[in-house]
């Protein structure tokens, strides 16, 4: 008999983060100071990160403990249960076995509290009494928020504006646990009062949000800055999600054939597949055929359409450069109502492994994918984020695959938030008012050209 959720027990919730950069083939491209081009010192990152933060983020150690702290928060809502979609098969008529893990049972309604909480955790612990961030859907803002208010840390979260105004309810969230949230660009910082002298309708993006969160950090006493992807600590915390993921598939005897996930910096994909694919880096036989997809909007197709190459993480240049696919640090996407995947780069550790072989990635046009996220409420009740409807219209096109080949694959895709705060994307969708944007290439050409020079190694 199949089982429609597998659980685990609370004691089972990870007591260390898995490190993939200790299997790596070849050490990842350290970021470069933008000044000088050589390799920055962990002591430039004191302004803007903790100590711990900078020390996990260079670190190539395989497990780095959890501090109990952080375990004790993590068991409000973790694990979080994997499910067998057996209606959803059910509806497709395939032969293949469909699993999801959801990330939607944690208080914010997303992936983003795993490490949202640790990092608030790592800050309170160095005397930081402010963070500052940003975020594009909120689903970033409010975990912090969420994060802060369990450690007493003020928070300043900077919204991509055009998400702001699709989703007010993520303000109201993160108000609720006492953070405040501001539309990016704002008049709070000199980057942004330049950005809205430009244009005073400036939709925004998530490369000038980070450039103002990072501008008040920088710029305010016992204030650092805090980031919800994209480097190599945000992807270590989240890896709690795959290694619960093993021991689940372990107690039902399943390994996955593929694995989808939504990628707009890498964090929520990285951490369910990062241990997996540690088993095919280490060689292990069960590993050997697994797929592993990235999911990405035709909208801003940094993996399939970008430059693997150095570029600043931020629109004011100022961040380090880091070595990641890229649409360029001035690109500006369409308005899409998947705000967390308005992204101009990915994380490096997940760019490396796209780029050597070891995962694949796709793009979905918009309506395609809340054509897939319709389908799998109606077939499984859940309403999911528009981001995750990524890898849902992605683990439906393969099971209908396997359907037409009569294959019996393992499928999963990282079911990472809600979408209880997207009505009004749904509702447009379900008006026939979601429109898809044509791949924009002449804008990525144009901030392709604005990357900076960087001498080959």
């Amino acid at each position: 008999m199949w089982r429609e959720k597998i659980l685990l027990d609370e004691e089972e919730i990870p007591k260390a983060w898995y490190n993939i950069q200790a299997d790596l083939p070849s050490p990842l491209d350290p970021p470069l100071n933008p000044q000088t081009l050589e390799p920055i010192k962990p002591e430039e990152l004191e302004a803007v990160f903790p100590k711990e933060l900078i020390r996990q983020e260079i670190s190539t150690e395989r497990w780095i403990p959890i501090p109990e702290e952080v375990r004790d928060v993590y068991r409000l809502w973790r694990p979080t249960p994997l499910y067998r979609a057996k209606r959803l098969e059910e509806k497709l008529k395939t032969p293949a076995r469909i699993y999801y893990k959801w990330e939607g049972v944690s208080p914010p309604g997303s992936h983003k509290p795993n490490t949202a909480v640790a990092q608030a955790y790592f800050n309170m612990r160095e005397g930081v009494e402010r963070l500052t961030t940003e975020t594009g859907a909120g689903q970033w803002g409010s975990a912090l928020a969420f994060g802060c208010m369990l450690f007493g840390l003020k928070c300043t979260i900077y919204m991509v504006r055009v998400s702001y105004e699709q989703k007010p309810f993520r303000r109201v969230l993160a108000e609720l646990w006492g953070a405040e949230m501001v539309p990016s660009p704002s008049e709070r910082t000199n980057f942004g009062r330049k950005m809205l002298e430009k244009d005073p309708n400036h939709p925004g993006s998530l490369g000038i949000a980070i450039s103002e969160a990072i501008e008040d950090a920088v710029t305010h006493e016992n204030t650092k800055y805090s980031l919800g992807s994209v480097l190599n600590h945000v992807l270590l915390h989240q890896t709690v999600i795959g290694l619960e993921l093993k021991k689940q598939f372990e107690s039902i005897d399943e390994y996955p054939d593929v694995m989808f996930g939504c990628v707009g910096g890498g964090s929520n994909f990285a951490g369910a597949a990062f241990p997996f694919v540690g088993d095919k880096l280490r060689g292990e036989p069960r590993a050997k055929e697994l797929r592993v997809v990235s999911c990405e909007p035709t909208a801003c197709p940094t993996l399939t359409k970008g430059i693997y190459t150095y570029d600043f993480g931020d629109t004011a240049k100022m961040t380090p450069l880091l070595k990641m696919f890229t649409l360029g640090h001035d690109f500006v996407p369409p308005p899409i109502h998947a705000g967390g995947l308005r992204y101009h780069g990915d994380a490096p550790l997940l760019c490396k492994l796209t780029k050597e072989g070891y995962m694949e990635a796709v793009a979905f046009k918009q309506t395609e994918v809340f054509e897939a996220a319709r389908i799998f409420a109606q077939a499984e009740g859940f309403v999911v984020a528009p981001e995750t409807a990524h890898c849902v219209k992605a683990a439906i096109d393969e099971a209908i695959r396997c359907r037409e080949r009569n294959e019996e694959k393992v499928i999963f895709f990282a079911n990472s938030g809600h979408g209880h705060f997207d009505m009004a994307a749904y509702e447009a969708f379900l008006r026939g008012k979601l429109k898809d944007y044509e791949y924009p290439e002449e804008k990525i050409r144009e901030s392709l050209t604005k990357l900076p020079k960087v001498p080959k190694s």
